[in-house]
């Protein structure tokens, strides 16, 4: 039970931090005019790129901190900055990409839709403390499943992104951008003072 509600926990915070609906939103912006065949693909493809990425930084984040002598409460303050300017940014902008070729979307799979737009700088930031903070072998493979179910829930997002924007619009998925801002923001804001109450203990 214990191993479930942490489970559970980092799957939540893993899926808010990769902003699945602002991810949506963009995906059927970009795809826009594409054959639902091909769009599917594509999510098929972006699916495994954030997987290979995340899963790199995840496990090798940690040895960046070693590298350049950085204190991982000193990470915790600024990858929770990184994240709160995302979320504000979700809160405040209008999502509105413009169509691309569906040559160029389809050969650019991996930039922009999986980087930036998913794996962004705050992600990234949050991927290398979580990664840092996952003590032995149990804690690892914990929680890399969540961050697997994580990102294949955002896969099923945007390879069912055509019905869910018939279901409940594109302003459906802004609104849903907008409330992932503040779950967002509240994330962001347990990091800095978690980093800023380590430092000062």
């Amino acid at each position: 039970m214990i191993h479930l509600s942490t489970f559970f926990a980092i799957y939540v915070k893993f899926f808010f931090i990769m902003t699945p609906f602002f991810v949506t939103t963009i995906f059927l912006s970009m795809t826009k005019g594409i054959d639902e065949s091909d769009k599917k693909r594509l999510a098929v493809k972006v699916t495994l790129a954030i997987s290979i990425t995340c899963l790199i930084i995840l496990f090798f984040g940690k040895y960046i901190f070693e590298l350049f002598g950085i204190t991982l409460d000193a990470f915790r303050i600024g990858a929770g900055a990184l994240l709160f300017l995302t979320a504000v940014d979700l809160v405040q902008k209008d999502i509105n990409a413009e169509p691309t070729c569906k040559a160029d979307i389809l050969k650019h799979a991996v930039v922009p839709l999986a980087i930036p737009v998913t794996v962004g700088p705050g992600t990234v930031g949050a991927l290398m403390v979580m990664g840092a903070d996952m003590d032995g072998f149990e804690d690892l493979i914990l929680g890399s499943s969540a961050l697997l179910v994580a990102i294949f829930s955002i896969g099923l997002l945007l390879y069912l992104s055509g019905h869910i924007e018939r279901l409940i619009g594109r302003t459906g998925l802004v609104v849903f951008s907008k409330v992932t801002g503040l779950v967002l923001s509240a994330l962001s804001a347990q990091l800095i003072f978690t980093g800023i109450k380590n430092f000062l203990h």
